[in-house]
């Protein structure tokens, strides 16, 4: 399967408070064709609208996948990928990049009550996560993806992750750009 011709990747920078979200439109041969960024709530359950918001904004009709990096942005702020693919309309997967026994146990050491059951009953709706090879992996599969995907099957967004990663990065381009920018947008914030 061939990237698609347009990326939006999705990446979170944590403040104290704040979490900046920055989007990254990228096309297909890792050229930046865009910018936006949101706001959302560290610990908070707004970071789903936070990127719903930021797609909106950014108006692009040429988004044909939204990457997102990881599903629990803004500590624990997650992401609702079903959420995502029914609103805005397009394939949606996130990525991660170490092996991990999930996210439940670190969800009971952070919360109780209806904040842990909430969490728990989302996290707990979420895809499946599939790990996937890169272009840059050795024969026996290190530096591998670990993908979750809504509106494309696990082969298809595996295909589109790998697609996107540039030679000598281990994260796909759009992931990588988002990251770069939603870090520079929160120290220039935190710094004026």
């Amino acid at each position: 399967m061939r990237p698609p011709s347009r990326t939006l990747g999705v990446s979170f920078s944590d403040g104290d408070y704040t979490s900046y979200v920055a989007g990254a439109v990228v096309r297909s041969d890792g050229t930046l064709d865009g910018l936006g960024f949101e706001r959302c709530t560290v610990g908070g359950t707004d970071a789903t609208a936070a990127v719903i918001d930021l797609v909106d904004a950014l108006g692009r009709d040429d988004v044909r996948h939204v990457a997102c990096d990881g599903i629990a942005p803004a500590w624990f702020n997650l992401l609702d990928l079903r959420r995502l693919h029914e609103t805005l309309g397009v394939p949606v997967y996130a990525v991660s990049y170490e092996p991990s026994p999930g996210l439940e146990p670190a969800l009971r050491e952070a919360f109780d009550g209806n904040a842990l059951a909430s969490r728990l009953a989302a996290y707990r709706s979420f895809p499946s996560r599939t790990r996937v090879g890169t272009p840059d992996s050795d024969a026996d599969g290190a530096m591998p993806l670990f993908v979750r995907a809504v509106g494309l099957d696990i082969d298809a967004a595996a295909a589109a992750a790998r697609g996107l990663v540039e030679e000598g990065f281990r994260r796909p381009e759009p992931l990588r750009l988002a990251g770069i920018a939603a870090s520079a947008h929160r120290e220039a914030i935190e710094s004026a």
